[in-house]
């Protein structure tokens, strides 16, 4: 059982920074995709952004330009590196792996969540 430990969240000021960390105990991260989702109460989860095994990305159109995802294989981390934050972008924030050990198998991990708040 892969266990994912998030870092990084906490309150800032509308155009402020934020680096979001998670930590992986597999120790195949380095073939598994890796995802950042947000949720907001009430709502379901949604995808954020994310990092194929050979480091392509993807991310939702509201974040382009503001927000960074990136690993360390060696090190096992996932990063979101979220600037020119806005009100709108608080929620928590879930990491996730993805695992397909078999072509007829697919495993998914989540992290804690870690909470962001952007005040105005």
């Amino acid at each position: 059982q892969v266990q994912l430990e998030e870092s990084g969240g906490g309150l800032v000021q509308a155009g402020g920074s934020l680096r979001l960390s998670c930590v992986a105990s597999g120790v195949r991260f380095s073939i598994n995709d890796m995802n950042w989702y947000r949720q907001a109460p009430g709502k379901e989860r949604e995808l954020v952004a994310s990092i194929s095994s050979g480091g392509i990305t993807n991310y939702v159109s509201a974040v382009k330009g503001r927000f960074t995802i990136s690993r360390d294989n060696p090190k096992r981390t996932v990063y979101l590196q979220m600037d020119s934050l806005k009100p709108e972008n608080t929620d928590v924030y879930y990491c996730n792996e993805v695992a397909v050990p078999t072509v007829e198998e697919r495993l998914e991990f989540w992290g804690q969540g870690n909470l962001v708040t952007v005040s105005s």
